[in-house]
Formats: structure tokens, C-alpha cells, sequence
């Protein structure tokens, strides 16, 4: 699964592209916090079963942001972001709830799931497939899949959960410790910490870095001058 740091990645190469000349350490920091929002739900695993990718990661949450920006900002000269923080406020809460979704939740949806519309609908969906044109077959498309479920195969909160910072697991290739075969041996366990599990994601890290770092260097640039 993508780890925070694949998120925030993401997060800052969209922030770069739609913060323009606003793009500063300060609004990094806003987009970044945002966009871990969504993974701070594994700390509700222990007292909640199935809240990782559920509590934090249900649609609904931009939603309601989403529609709580756009009621303040209809009150125009009296809106409470506008008015304490100008028309940089603005942007800023727009692009931080654009990353949240775009960089936050958006990439699990597709690597594994999410329980889309928890706690109203109680499911784990993924958007992941192919498409293509074939010139044997035509136009091929496998995001969609129109059979009927199966009952007892719909992942809810009561029978899935994601594995966890928080879950100590067997070694995966690692056998038994201890001399001998008489089985006194004990199984070593581990914690995962992902940072980045395939080849694309691990490149998303240094090249936000690059695009972050060039940012702030030519905003610095333009302060000082």
C-alpha cells in the first residue's frame, strides 16, 4: 500500500501546480498535514476494528469540507476564511482539500481499497484494472465489473482490516530461530514501516523532493530580492 510519504509526495507535486506563486514552506506544511489526515485512522485499529481506510479514508470527509468551504465562501464579504485570511486563505484550504481526496485518499482506492462511503455504507471497494484497444477484441475495459457479488465476499469492517504499523506479523522467509529441530525454537516477528513498496512510488519521493525544494528556493529567491 502507499505509505504517508507517498501521499505527501504526491500531495506537493499537485500543490507546486496549483499554489503558483503562494507555494511556501507554510503551505506545504498545511497541504502535507492534510493530506496524512486520512492515515491517522490506523490509530483507531486498536478500539475499532476495519477503521483503517474507513474512518479516514470515507469519501464523505471531503465532501463535507468541500461543501463547508463552498457555504462560507457564498457569504462573500463575510466569509470567515476570506476575511481572516484573505484570498491566500482561499486557495489554500481549496488545494489542501484537492490533495486530501487527490493525494490522500485517491491512491489507496486504487492499491487495495477503501471503504468508500463509511460509516453510511459499510464496504471495501477498489478502482483497479486495465484498459485498452485491441485490434482482436475491441475496446477492453476491467475497472468495472458488473457480475453480482458474492454475499459473503464484500470486505466490511467486521470481516477485513489492513495490515498496520500497530500489527506484529511472522517474518515473511525467515524460519524459527533456535538450534536443532525439536521445534524449541521460537517465530520472529516484525512491523512494517512502508516507505515505498514498488519502483514508481519510490521514485515519487525524490522527485517531489526536487519539485518542493526548486519551489521554495525560487520563492525564497523572489523574498529576498
Amino acid at each position: 500500500m502507499p505509505s504517508t510519504l507517498v501521499h505527501v509526495s504526491l500531495a506537493l507535486l499537485i500543490a507546486a501546480g496549483l499554489l503558483g506563486s503562494e507555494f511556501d514552506g507554510r503551505s506545504v506544511a498545511v497541504v502535507a498535514a492534510a493530506t496524512a489526515l486520512p492515515d491517522l485512522d490506523v490509530a483507531l485499529e486498536p478500539i475499532l476494528s476495519g477503521a483503517h481506510r474507513s474512518v479516514g479514508h470515507t469519501v464523505l470527509l471531503p465532501a463535507i469540507l468541500l461543501v463547508a468551504l463552498a457555504a462560507d465562501l457564498r457569504r462573500g464579504p463575510d466569509s470567515v476564511l476570506r476575511r481572516r485570511y484573505g484570498d491566500r486563505g482561499v486557495l489554500l484550504a481549496s488545494t489542501a482539500v484537492v490533495c486530501l481526496f487527490g493525494a490522500g485518499i485517491v491512491p489507496d482506492l486504487v492499491v487495495g481499497g477503501i471503504n468508500v462511503f463509511y460509516p453510511i455504507h459499510d464496504a471495501f471497494y477498489t478502482v483497479d484494472g486495465r484498459l485498452f484497444y485491441s485490434t482482436d477484441r475491441g475496446w477492453v475495459q476491467t475497472f468495472v465489473d458488473l457480475s453480482p457479488d458474492e454475499p459473503d465476499a464484500r470486505r466490511t469492517t467486521s470481516n477485513f482490516d489492513f495490515r498496520t504499523v500497530l500489527d506484529a506479523e511472522p517474518t515473511l522467509g525467515v524460519e524459527q530461530s533456535g538450534s536443532g529441530g525439536g521445534g524449541g525454537g521460537s517465530q520472529r516477528t516484525e512491523r512494517l514501516f512502508p516507505v515505498a513498496m514498488t519502483g514508481f512510488r519510490a521514485w515519487l519521493l525524490p522527485l517531489a523532493a526536487f519539485v518542493a525544494g526548486t519551489r521554495l528556493w525560487r520563492a525564497r529567491r523572489a523574498t529576498d530580492g
